[in-house]
């Protein structure tokens, strides 16, 4: 097998046997395929796509290039979400402990940062001590103990989806529907769960802006992920502004406890409680998403599902004060006001805030890159607020008073005042399954 043939031939259009592929991506994981020449191959992929077989071996592979779970006792059932990538997007943080609160169980494997949209993993380190490093016997020790774990991808599961999901960060590959599909669908039947819900975020903030592409990734994936025996649906959520009010991992860390706490945004908890309805209708726990959506949100109101969040970060080795103090969170020591340019209606753009956060340090431009925790955008007016010039719409928290300066430089892009209202849009666009 040479390495530069199967690159040339997925660059040309042609279609790889599953001999060649496995070969291939085990020649990878074993050293003999280098880092560029797979990065040449992810972009060959990118712009030629996968079929359905080549797609299904490239699954399968990462799947076997590591171990799985299995819960074969009498407890709960194992359910997961995984979203695609937004900008604000915190919902895990509050979906994971309020479905254990809900009598589930849910082991989060999740990821960090993707190009303009933020990770779970970098969040949950925004919570000072909280360890997402943690091996297969100690998540099983979580779980049985909170309900709930998340971490991060060990080396014991999907190590080849490990390495590959860093490239694609910082390769421009990452919105490809087939590579995409077969990252999130490994992982999570790695995981041993009995139910899956996939959140596909469509528009201007999301890897996937056209509709029709996004219900199509969502049908792969939701038919990946069946065909494994996971029940799986797919919601399409909007994403053309950030969800919420914070973007940036401690700032956002803090928004989900809020919400937690019963209260937060509410763009934020729609689409929380119509994920998490998902998953208790998809393991008979409620008779349809309404009655789940009522129950979850009157345990969200009752405040026991930010007790869960707080045993789980002590749990992890993080500092569970935080909950009741938010100042114990990483906080940048500049802070600046970005105020309207006009009056009228504001309009805000996911990404180009997104690319901003990234900009400002909350995100990745190189694997290597560090995150800094403090950092992001604080929105004190949302989309389709009406606002009078001059008044502050964000807050933004940097390191220092240039990197404020050039972000809300980015900003200006990012914001428009526009003299007549958009038409409203629902979140939640549509359902898969």
């Amino acid at each position: 097998m040479l390495p530069t043939r199967i690159i040339e031939r997925k660059r040309d259009g042609g279609r790889l046997s599953s001999d060649e592929l496995e070969a291939f991506l085990r020649a990878y994981l074993q050293g003999d395929v280098a880092e560029y020449q797979m990065s040449a191959f992810l972009m060959a992929a990118f712009i030629r796509g996968l079929d359905p077989a080549e797609l299904s071996v490239l699954l399968r592979e990462i799947i076997d290039s590591g171990a799985r779970l299995r819960f074969e006792d009498d407890g709960p059932p194992a359910v997961d979400k995984h979203s695609t990538g937004g900008v604000g997007d915190k919902v895990s943080l509050i979906l994971a402990p309020l479905l254990a609160e809900a009598g589930l169980r849910v082991p989060m494997m999740s990821g960090r940062g993707l190009g303009h949209t933020g990770g779970t993993l970098d969040k949950l380190e925004a919570i000072p001590g909280f360890d997402v490093s943690v091996d297969l016997a100690r998540f099983r020790v979580i779980l049985d103990e909170v309900g709930c774990a998340m971490i991060g991808q060990t080396k014991e599961i999907a190590p080849l989806d490990g390495r590959l999901y860093a490239l694609r960060d910082v390769t421009g590959t990452v919105p490809s529907p087939p590579l995409i599909a077969a990252s999130i669908v490994s992982k999570k039947v790695a995981e041993g769960i009995e139910a899956l819900v996939l959140d596909v975020k469509c528009g201007r903030g999301a890897f996937i802006t056209d509709l029709e592409q996004a219900r199509g990734l969502a049908r792969t994936m939701v038919d990946l992920a069946v065909a494994e025996g996971v029940r799986t649906s797919a919601l399409l959520t909007a994403m053309n502004a950030p969800l919420g009010r914070t973007v940036g991992n401690a700032l956002e860390v803090r928004e989900a406890i809020e919400t937690l706490r019963g209260g937060g945004p509410a763009d934020l908890r729609e689409v929380t409680l119509a994920l998490s309805a998902e998953l208790l209708v998809s393991v008979g726990r409620a008779p349809g998403a309404e009655e789940a959506a009522a129950e979850l949100g009157a345990i969200l109101d009752g405040g026991a599902a930010l007790e869960r969040f707080v045993r789980l970060i002590e749990v992890q080795g993080g500092d569970p004060k935080v909950a009741d103090d938010p100042g114990r969170l990483p906080t940048a020591p500049v802070r600046e006001s970005f105020r309207a340019p006009g009056s009228g209606w504001l309009d805000v753009h996911a990404r180009r805030v997104g690319v901003a956060s990234v900009e400002l340090g909350a995100g990745r431009r190189r694997v290597e890159d560090a995150v800094d925790p403090r950092v992001g955008f604080e929105f004190h007016r949302l989309a389709g607020d009406r606002v009078s010039e001059g008044e502050p719409l964000v807050t933004v928290h940097a390191a220092d008073t240039a990197s404020a300066a050039t972000a809300a430089h980015r900003l200006a892009n990012a914001i428009r005042v526009s003299p007549e209202p958009a038409a409203p849009q629902p979140l939640i666009l549509e359902r898969i399954a």
